[in-house]
């Protein structure tokens, strides 16, 4: 068979094995040798799997029709065959539609050979043993089955005798898969309506009255079979020839639909879809800076086993106002954009981690936060449909009853990113701003691809939560920009590698598609504020990233969303003032951004707590604390709040303390005095914070959509693999043509050595050919240590070499003459 399908190969032109190797681009993983190779690995376990995987369920039942209708003697089959079992149904699809699978299928190579000649590739029956749902022949099962199958009158009349427990089982194993388990006693209990002695429990199986699978089994619809070594294994086994019977009402394959199911939701208004992705991008971006944010000022340690403790993510939840799984997600989605990192701390360890590791914003943050809000959006969204991070495993336990993490490698699957893709695929598809129910896109993955879509119902709802939390859904349909998005992954992943970078937009600086689309939607940045009479400040709309800076440092945050409010306070004025900020500075902010005029009190605010401002001066001594002010240092040194700082009066207007600075600081801001710290020369100290930063990290995004699947070349490519396999397979038959000395083989039957030629005598016949311009089949050792043959020109000998033209390549090449073995002049 290996035979047959490498001379199909062999006779194809090069576009049709390019075309192959296209569709199936895992068969140039590592790149054949030649045509066998290729044929060999073509028929592998592995790749017909997956090659199945890509099937829609249409197709995998015209192929399921080929291999039913197989030939005994020869096994093959017809494409004629193949349609009459097709359109044998009650709702017979369209021969075109018939036709139009099995040329995908030939394309693949699961089918090949002239179409009256047709051969199913065996890995096929390898991977999936049961065609259609149908068991094997009762032949092959058991012989006196096969004499009740071979009477189609018995064989009906004992059908319909069945009892409706009996008929209930067959119905289930005909609709396939027709093997079943049984408890160990159901196949020793006494049929039903016989009598029986032993009182029957869950063991003995099967109703009071007896057991209908040993009814079936008596009456030969089903037969025991054996699974590995154990022959004591309740198993049994639906004969093809009684499927077949039970299945009269839908046809031998079963219900045919050649078209995705449709989905009933009625289209939403695309407006109304896209305005509530576009608000939820803007949660989505808030929600991740402010959580990035607390982990700067209090980074998380990282666990023994890897990944953020449980107790950190419900603090970081608590401080953010969400819940625990929104905030795995945002860090998990922060991480893999390369916006999270560990921090290695030497020397230091956490008492109840035992880390020497701490999770905090990289460097890359700060780039990030600078960007437009549709790019930053962008950068989570391509992160979490490329990363390998299964976010609904957080919370559950392993194998070992140990509780997964956030960012622990117990959450990893390298098969999550195409399964997200395939659910998003599903809504792409549609029609826009169409929202079918979880339930629907099941079943337009159970039809697209049911072999990759079965047992995985809990990973697509997943996908559609965190489509919706992250706001490339809206309302349940796709977004406009969601589907930009989507399709920019998809061909890029199918354009398989751009070395020029022509086609980078992203990564030169220039907003995607997706990006402008979003940034369309979202209200645009603003530079301004509104004051008003209680010190409130209302921005309306997302500020800018130069206003929000400002906002950080002289307002606390009240309020957030599309418009935020703020309140200017005693302790904000402070900070500002604390961070390098002037009376005067605060002044030209509020009147240069406030749209209205700003409140008297506001102005007072800031030029009392400024006047207070710097009016102590805080020093080493452990401290000192020094003033102009004669009466306020006797204010402070009298003041029964800070007795337990010990201040002691070293001038009139300078006190000291034990304590260190920040001590001193603290109590003097608690009891409500204003003071700042000074350096050894008198220089104001200013009170920004210090910010750490994790090393950076390569974002997620850079990679393919897909780690599983093999790289997609383009056709320029393919074509010089083909062309290598075509080499390949030449060298292979010269290889075969050579004589038996040259090969090293043996030239009789017996298989005994041949006397290896001298290397004087391989010489003089080189030598000779070089005067006569003969050609030579040289034997010779590579740099392997592996032995060769070619049929050679000779042109030179000399210095240790031999120079000669290779008659297949027409090539000139060079040889040491200490590695050719043998050496005969070709007939």
């Amino acid at each position: 068979m290996t035979t047959s399908l490498a001379d199909h190969l062999r006779s194809l032109p090069d576009e049709s094995l390019a075309a192959l190797l296209q569709l199936r681009p895992d068969l140039v993983v590592p790149v054949p040798s030649d045509v066998s190779a290729l044929a060999i690995r073509a028929q592998s376990r592995v790749s017909v799997a997956r090659a199945l995987d890509g099937l829609d369920q249409f197709t995998l039942q015209i192929l399921d029709a080929a291999r039913l209708t197989r030939n005994p003697d020869d096994a093959t089959t017809t494409t004629e065959t193949v349609l009459a079992m097709a359109t044998s149904g009650p709702q017979p699809p369209a021969p075109t539609a018939v036709r139009a699978a099995v040329g995908r299928l030939r394309a693949l190579f699961l089918l090949y050979g002239p179409e009256h000649a047709l051969q199913v590739v065996p890995a096929v029956d390898e991977v999936a043993p049961y065609p259609a749902g149908l068991g094997r022949p009762a032949a092959e099962l058991d012989p006196r089955t096969a004499a009740l199958c071979a009477d189609p009158a018995k064989l009906r009349r004992t059908v319909l005798a069945a009892p409706p427990s009996a008929r209930a089982i067959l119905d289930r194993l005909a609709a396939g898969p027709p093997v079943g388990s049984v408890p160990p006693g159901a196949l020793q209990a006494p049929p039903l309506g016989a009598e029986d002695p032993v009182l029957s429990d869950p063991t003995n199986g099967g109703a009071p009255t007896g057991s209908p699978v040993r009814w079936l089994v008596d009456n030969r619809l089903l037969v025991p079979v054996t699974t590995g070594s154990s022959t004591a294994s309740g198993t049994v086994e639906l004969p093809r020839e009684v499927g077949l019977l039970l299945r009269r009402d839908s046809g031998p394959l079963g219900p045919l639909r050649t078209s995705p199911p449709p989905v009933t939701a009625a289209p939403r208004e695309p407006k109304a879809v896209d305005s509530a992705g576009a608000g939820q991008t803007m949660e989505v971006v808030r929600n991740t800076e402010g959580l990035l944010e607390q982990l700067a000022d209090e980074p998380a340690p990282v666990l023994r086993s890897g990944g953020i403790g449980v107790r950190d993510l419900r603090r970081l939840a608590r401080t953010a106002g969400l819940d625990e799984p929104t905030t795995a997600l945002l860090l998990e989605v922060a991480y893999a954009a390369g916006l999270l990192g560990e921090l290695e701390i030497p020397g230091a360890t956490t008492g109840r981690y035992g880390a020497d590791q701490q999770v905090l914003p990289t460097g890359g943050y700060e780039v990030w936060r600078a960007a437009s809000l549709a790019q930053r959006w962008e950068q989570l969204a391509r992160a979490w449909l490329t990363m390998t991070r299964q976010v609904g495993l957080v919370g559950r336990r392993d194998d070992r009853d140990r509780p997964i993490t956030a960012l622990s490698a117990e959450a990893e699957r390298a098969s999550v990113p195409a399964t997200r893709r395939a659910v998003l695929g599903v809504l792409a598809d549609l029609e826009p701003a169409t929202a079918p129910t979880p339930e629907e896109v099941q079943n337009l993955l159970d039809w697209r691809a049911p072999r990759r879509s079965r047992g995985r119902d809990a990973a697509h709802r997943e996908v559609l939560a965190e489509a919706a939390q992250l706001g490339v859904t809206g309302l349940g349909a796709l977004t406009s920009y969601g589907r930009l998005l989507l399709g920019d992954l998809t061909s890029t992943d199918e354009r398989g590698d751009d070395p020029l970078g022509v086609h980078a937009d992203v990564e030169s600086g220039d907003p995607s598609s997706a990006a402008r689309a979003l940034d369309a939607l979202l209200p645009a940045p603003v530079d301004h504020f509104l004051v008003q009479a209680d010190l409130t400040v209302v921005v309306p709309g997302p500020p800018e990233p130069a206003l929000a800076v400002e906002l950080e440092a002289m307002t606390e945050l009240e309020s957030a969303g599309g418009a935020s409010v703020h309140r200017v306070t005693t302790a904000s004025v402070r900070r500002a003032l604390d961070s390098g900020y002037t009376a005067d500075d605060l002044h030209d902010v509020f009147r240069r951004r406030s749209r209205t005029p700003v409140p008297q009190g506001l102005t007072y605010l800031i030029d009392d707590v400024a006047r207070k401002h710097g009016g102590l001066r805080v020093g080493l001594a452990g401290a000192y604390l020094r003033s102009d002010d004669e009466t306020l240092i006797s204010e402070v040194l009298a003041d029964r709040r800070l007795e337990s700082l010990a201040l002691r009066r070293l001038a009139p207007t300078v006190l000291c303390t034990q304590y260190q600075v920040g001590r001193l600081l603290g109590a003097l801001r608690d009891a409500g005095y204003a003071p700042v710290q000074e350096d050894g020369t008198g220089s104001t100290v200013l009170a920004r914070p210090r910010i750490r930063r994790a090393p950076p990290r390569v974002s997620v995004t850079t990679r393919t959509i897909d780690p599983l699947a093999a790289p997609k070349l383009p056709m320029p490519r393919l074509l010089g693999v083909v062309e290598h396999i075509r080499r390949g397979d030449a060298a292979a038959r010269a290889a075969r043509r050579a004589p038996a000395v040259v090969r090293g083989g043996a030239p009789g039957l017996g298989g005994g050595p041949v006397p290896a030629h001298t290397h004087s005598e391989a010489l003089a016949v080189l030598q000779q050919a070089v005067r006569d311009k003969a050609l030579v089949w040289v034997g010779y050792v590579d740099a392997h240590g592996a032995t060769a043959s070619r049929l050679l020109k000779p042109v030179s000998i000399g210095a240790g070499y031999l120079r000669a033209e290779d008659e297949r390549t027409e090539m000139l090449h060079t040889f040491a003459l200490h590695r050719i073995t043998a050496a005969v002049v070709a007939d």
